[in-house]
């Protein structure tokens, strides 16, 4: 396709928010939008610009002190009858608008019209942050180029409404399930259903107490929810298992291994099983890009 991503289009924030929604990147079918940010990166002789899959990283080389990453993420969630973009009035709606092509939008300007920065900066446009994190393009990178992520500090773009949210809280996902004994249901006493039995997971989940943990000064809060249910055989079938995917959002105080240990202490009794995990980070503020930012 002709890249949209025009002279004019790149001097406007705006405008160059709404042309990145209006090209299709739902996790894993980035490959159009990258080619789009890898054309416009390549014909700027300020920037170095590499490729790794479906990630575009672009640095100026001006021999600063120190070094600062400026990252966004390509992909968004699935479509949901919101695409392409839409005005109403100064509100433009969209998939992907707030998570996160406003972000990259400003990287991307930015990195077209700052030849020289005060710090030296890296610009990251990566893939795949949306969903499992073997796929996720910062995760790719650190394994095959990392010193493409080497800096003193570094600012991802997602919404925050103007506020300065430090470090990042980890994620882990993981699947909790039920069984019970399968059976017709004209003869339902012989059966166990496993999808009543997910009853007692979900009473957890309602009655559990989310931490609010303080680091540094920044507030963390963790969360710990159910965001899917799978159960069910036919219309006609006492089930005999069903899974409850919960995502756990904690605090950068705990490691991978402690937010897993906690949560088979919450679902104590059930199987579960861990299908994803990415470690939280601290907010790092005692640099000194990190203290002139909070500053401004």
């Amino acid at each position: 396709m002709e890249n949209p991503l025009t002279p004019e289009v790149l001097a406007d924030p705006v405008a160059l928010t709404r042309a990145l929604v209006d090209i299709e990147s739902v996790s894993l079918n980035e490959k159009a939008i990258a080619d789009c940010v890898e054309q416009v990166l390549r014909g700027l002789p300020h920037l170095i610009t590499h490729r790794h899959g479906n990630t575009v990283m672009a640095r100026t080389d001006l021999g600063r002190d120190q070094r600062v990453v400026l990252a966004g993420h390509l992909d968004t969630v699935p479509l949901n009858n919101n695409f392409p973009s839409t005005l109403r009035g100064d509100l433009m709606y969209g998939c992907g608008t707030s998570d996160m092509k406003s972000g990259v939008a400003y990287a991307l300007h930015l990195a077209v019209t700052l030849p020289q920065p005060r710090y030296d900066v890296t610009y990251l446009f990566y893939e795949a942050e949306e969903i499992e994190s073997k796929y996720n393009g910062l995760f790719l990178v650190s394994e095959a180029h990392p010193e493409w992520l080497a800096a003193d500090f570094a600012v991802l773009l997602e919404p925050t409404y103007g506020l300065v949210e430090a470090g990042c809280q980890g994620t882990m996902r993981a699947v909790v399930a039920t069984t019970g004994v399968r059976a017709h249901s004209a003869r339902s006493w012989h059966g166990v259903n496993a999808i009543h039995g997910a009853g007692e997971v979900l009473r957890r989940l309602q009655a559990y107490e989310a931490r609010r943990v303080t680091l540094d000064g920044c507030e963390y809060r963790e969360g710990m929810n159910a965001v899917r249910i799978h159960g069910g055989v036919a219309g006609n079938v006492i089930p005999d298992r069903c899974e409850i995917e919960v995502n756990y959002r904690f605090a950068p105080d705990r490691t991978p291994a402690e937010a897993e240990a906690h949560l088979r202490e919450v679902f104590a009794g059930f199987d579960l099983a861990v299908t994803d995990v990415a470690a939280g980070a601290a907010p790092g503020l005692d640099a000194a890009p990190a203290k002139e930012f909070l500053a401004a």
